[in-house]
């Protein structure tokens, strides 16, 4: 029996119609630094080196509908984000340039939130 090779997730990454300019939203949300950056496409890492975000342009991106459409471009994943106080790290998302959905679930313990190229993120409380 062979062992399995070694498989580590590096980043994950966000097609928008301008990667610059999600990832500058990124980076200020998050705190984290670009680590490199060209045309159509820009590397984010976290303080700690542990997780990545890659942001791609993409020309014919679409953003997709929250919530979920029948026949409407869907999401595929979304970023989930810890925070300790839920009302002011809205406020402070919804300062750099996201919007809050107008769709939110039940509960009131998370908020869901539109990126500025409409892919929605959820912050949740730190417990």
């Amino acid at each position: 029996m062979t062992s399995a090779p070694r498989f580590t997730l590096a980043s994950i990454v966000i097609d928008c119609h301008d990667a610059q300019a999600l990832a500058a939203f990124y980076a200020q949300l998050l705190g984290w630094r670009t680590r490199s950056s060209e045309p159509g496409w820009v590397h984010l890492r976290s303080p700690d080196g542990t997780l990545g975000l890659s942001l791609q342009s993409e020309a014919d991106y679409q953003p997709p509908y929250w919530p979920e459409e029948p026949g409407a471009q869907q999401k595929m994943l979304h970023p989930d984000i810890q925070v300790d106080d839920l009302e002011a790290a809205t406020r402070h998302a919804v300062s750099l340039g996201a919007t809050e959905a107008a769709w939110q679930p039940p509960g009131g313990d998370l908020t869901v939130l539109l990126d500025p190229a409409g892919h929605p993120f959820c912050l949740f409380l730190h417990r």
